[in-house]
């Protein structure tokens, strides 16, 4: 559920109070180990911690007024939620870390879900934001729009692409279906 609040006072002010504790001890989590440079605000409805436009001036590439989002806190409809951006290094990091810990790891795409705050080992939370610092995101998010444009452009950058695109066209069937037969001719009278 997006929120209408323009401040992280105000979205944590409207949210129920178990709700508020949870995401304000992930927030504390994510803060005391926020590396330098990142900021705090409101994005997409929700808290997000991104690399300002003095930093990288050309924004998010889906919406360049936006600043380039790291990570993001929400509560939505039946779940709290951390968004993250992964590379492959440190998803599977941040996967052994969680299911070390004991608790159940309930992964979307980008997003970890999670009812309560026991559900949530901090300490990773803590030591996954301390691994990004901003030149490393910035890094990695650039290999991923330069790899996407390659793909909408129809540049191969890939070795499953190419092979695509270069397979063979299978050939069309030259066999004749049967048609109906067409009624008699009316003769005038």
């Amino acid at each position: 559920m997006q929120s209408k609040a323009t401040t992280v006072e105000q979205y944590l002010a409207e949210l129920p109070a178990d709700r508020r504790e949870a995401l304000q001890a992930v927030r504390t989590a994510i803060l005391e180990n926020l590396p330098e440079g990142y900021e705090e605000g409101m994005q997409y409805g929700m808290i997000g911690y991104f690399v300002p436009h003095s930093v990288y001036p050309p924004g998010y590439h889906c919406d360049p007024k936006q600043p380039l989002p790291f990570v993001a806190l929400a509560s939505q409809k039946n779940y709290m939620s951390i968004y993250l951006m992964f590379d492959e290094e440190f998803e599977t990091w941040f996967r052994k870390a969680w299911t070390k810990t004991g608790k159940k790891l309930d992964r979307g795409k980008s997003c970890v879900r999670f009812k309560k705050i026991d559900d949530v080992p901090l300490k990773v939370i803590g030591q996954a934001i301390k691994r990004v610092p901003m030149k490393k995101l910035i890094a990695y998010y650039e290999s991923v729009i330069k790899d996407t444009a390659g793909r909408r452009t129809g540049k191969a950058t890939s070795k499953k692409i190419t092979a695509k695109k270069t397979a063979p066209k299978k050939k069309r069937s030259t066999k004749k279906f049967a048609t109906t037969k067409k009624a008699p001719a009316r003769r005038p009278i």
